[in-house]
């Protein structure tokens, strides 16, 4: 049975940061492209940064330069490290699949409010 279980949201003050991790369990975990998305309150989900097996990444413009998506292809893990956070960046943060069966977790909130 495949698993995304995203771990690291909470309350975080403007400027500070966090890491996301999302622990996978897929097969072929390696050659799968994943992702980190965002949801707040309102708002449509929008893809956050995404990032190839071999370690080729993307990112919404909106976080580029602050956000670092990064994978550990033994541990089957996929992280998000959010530094300089903004008000604006608050929401549900999901990892999911970004290429093949689609798969999602269940959400890890993050908050960011002084």
């Amino acid at each position: 049975q495949v698993q995304l279980v995203e771990s690291g949201g909470g309350l975080v003050q403007p400027g500070g940061s966090l890491r996301l991790s999302c622990a996978a369990s897929i097969s072929f975990f390696s050659v799968i492209t994943m992702a980190w998305h965002r949801q707040a309150p309102g708002k449509q989900r929008e893809l956050v940064a995404a990032i190839t097996g071999g370690g080729g990444t993307d990112y919404a413009g909106s976080v580029k330069g602050r956000f670092t998506i990064s994978r550990d292809n033994g541990k089957k893990m996929v992280y998000l490290q959010m530094n300089s956070l903004k008000p604006e960046d608050a929401a549900v943060y999901y990892c999911a699949t970004a290429s093949g069966r689609s798969y999602w977790g269940q959400g890890t909130q993050v908050t960011v409010s002084s």
